[in-house]
């Protein structure tokens, strides 16, 4: 992918996922959807894998939906928007909801503009680290449209449901210190960039399936019923206990801090 719209390396143990049109402000169009989805798809299966930085090139994360692009192309917008029930997840949902489901934490970094489907993607990772010159808009209503690719099923977990009624309605453009204040991004810092790799270092420490299971629980059972969520929690747990990173840890804990983790467990 080394030459096209997003480029994806890895050092490390960690995945760097580059937006790659900066000529664009990294406006998506449809070869960055296919391309953002094959590179998630190719993460998931890479158990050496132990955290994702995703950004933008060229000073911003994104504009937003490249209209212009999509449109002039009918059977593009349609393999964009196509599902075969409307429970599935189309290629438009799949760039923001993938993050959610890959086994590994997913670092957004987000300088210069992220608007509409930008943010939307953004909100698919877990962690936001933006600068404080930062703008972001959920800003779908300015095109007089709704917010349709799974953007919002983040949204309703990080933000009161009046707070994100009103950025979604009223399309707002906010800088970095407000976002952070409504939860729509999780820090801020001057180099977001190094920020987020120095988190990424810190959570390249612990174990890989301790991860894993954390990110499942959290992101399967934050609104599910009490029965489902301890239900996860204890398989995980017992996922765990069998598995040779748990015995690592702790080795790590006690002895050699610096003894190396196996690969992540399948079946995350």
């Amino acid at each position: 992918m080394s030459d096209q719209c997003v480029q994806v390396t890895i050092d490390d143990g960690i995945a760097y996922v580059l937006l790659n049109r900066p000529e664009k402000m990294n406006a998506i169009n449809y070869l960055m959807f296919s391309q953002l989805d094959r590179a998630i798809k190719s993460i998931k299966k890479n158990r050496r894998i132990r955290a994702v930085i995703l950004s933008g090139a060229g000073g911003n994360f994104s504009a937003g939906l490249d209209v212009k692009s999509v449109m002039s192309a009918p059977m593009q917008a349609v393999k964009l928007l196509f599902k075969w029930l409307p429970g599935n997840a189309n290629l438009a949902q799949r760039v923001s909801l993938g993050w959610q489901r890959l086994p590994v934490p997913v670092i957004a970094v987000l300088d210069g503009c992220c608007f509409g489907g930008g943010m939307q993607i953004a909100l698919g990772a877990d962690i936001r680290i933006a600068n404080r010159d930062s703008q972001l808009s959920i800003m779908e209503a300015k095109w007089g449209l709704v917010p349709d690719m799974a953007g919002l099923v983040t949204l309703r977990q990080i933000m009161p449901k009046d707070q994100a009624m009103l950025l979604t309605l009223t399309a707002k453009v906010l800088g970095g210190e407000e976002a952070l204040s409504l939860g729509l991004v999780t820090q801020l810092s001057e180099q977001p960039m190094l920020a987020a790799k120095e988190l990424a270092a810190q959570l390249c420490k612990t174990s890989p399936d301790a991860a894993a299971a954390i990110k499942l629980s959290i992101n399967a059972s934050w609104t599910a019923p009490l029965r489902s969520l301890l239900s996860r929690e204890s398989l995980s747990q017992i996922k765990l206990l069998l598995g040779k990173n748990r015995t690592i840890a702790a080795v790590r804990q006690l002895k050699d801090p610096d003894k190396p983790y196996h690969n992540r467990q399948s079946g995350w």
